[in-house]
């Protein structure tokens, strides 16, 4: 353990971090009835994260995130682009949503709007963004970076 590190903090953060995670998808998916949505549960899971990278650094925030920076923004674009022009195949109007209900045994009436997936493609973003910041303050700067085609690799 690093010397650095308090165990008080590293704690507290473990603790509250898997419940901003649950926070943020309940936000998520609460979002079109009530204040939150993509963004905000996006905004939350950030902050988890966030949390994470004060206590344990980098290697801790990569140890929990399965992907790199850039596949969480690509998969978020493509839902969230996917998401807005797919009315146009059936001839209706960009960013038009439509509600799809199902009476399910164990969950009783579910009721899914083509939003939610808009909804998850931001929040997707604003994760990735999240990431991106923390790959980018994580690095080391005190080792000499090459640039191609000058000496090195």
């Amino acid at each position: 353990m690093n010397p650095r590190r308090s165990p008080i903090l590293d704690t507290t953060v473990r603790l509250v971090f898997d419940g901003a995670v649950v926070l943020s998808v309940y936000l998520l998916f609460a979002g079109h009835n009530q204040p939150g949505g993509g963004f905000v549960g996006g905004l939350v899971a950030g902050a988890a994260i966030a949390l994470r990278y004060i206590a344990g650094g980098l290697g801790d925030v990569r140890s929990i995130v399965p992907a790199p920076p850039w596949a969480f923004l690509s998969a978020g674009l493509a839902l969230a682009a996917g998401t807005a022009l797919a009315p146009m195949v059936v001839g209706d109007g960009p960013l038009d949503q439509r509600a799809f209900e199902w009476d399910l045994a164990l969950l009783g009436h579910v009721k899914l709007p083509t939003a939610t997936f808009f909804d998850a493609g931001v929040y997707l973003i604003v994760i990735g963004l999240t990431l991106m910041i923390f790959e980018g303050l994580g690095e080391d700067w005190d080792e000499p970076r090459h640039i191609s085609g000058e000496g090195g690799p």
